[in-house]
């Protein structure tokens, strides 16, 4: 029932109800792509890879979030979210959810320490993302 759990997402202001666009969908998914790609260059800083494969996560999830006519103001919303677009288990939208603390210490407090470990997670991730988005298909199919 993920339609009914975003509609509830958004009654209490957390969405926001758009119709998706294919077009839309499809630059998201692109610009994913190339951030995820560069994320996995080595010749990158790890910082940069990191803010990267950070930026294809988000891409990806709020790909999946437009396909199901819905986007938000909130990054976390969109990572939350993907329970229900995406049907990943809460275990799974929780590790975005940490790597969006992350983040967050770096952009707001300068404290970025992150490792060739958790970069290699985080790209896992957001490719496991773009999987899942992808096998959506077309916006017009399928959904509200």
């Amino acid at each position: 029932m993920p339609s009914q759990n975003l509609a509830n997402l958004a009654k209490i202001g957390k969405l926001k109800a758009e119709p998706p666009a294919q077009p839309e969908f499809d630059r998201l998914l692109g610009s994913g792509r190339t951030r995820l790609r560069d994320a996995a260059n080595p010749a990158v800083s790890i910082e940069g890879r990191f803010t990267l494969a950070y930026g294809a996560a988000h891409a990806f999830s709020l790909a999946a979030l437009r396909w199901h006519g819905y986007r938000s103001d909130d990054r976390y919303i969109v990572f939350q979210a993907l329970q229900h677009t995406l049907e990943f288990e809460t275990s799974k939208w929780q590790v975005l959810d940490r790597f969006h603390r992350m983040r967050n210490r770096g952009e707001y407090h300068g404290i970025l320490e992150v490792t060739e470990e958790l970069v290699a997670e985080l790209i896992a991730i957001a490719g496991e993302v773009l999987r899942s988005a992808e096998a959506l298909g077309p916006v017009s199919r399928g959904n509200p």
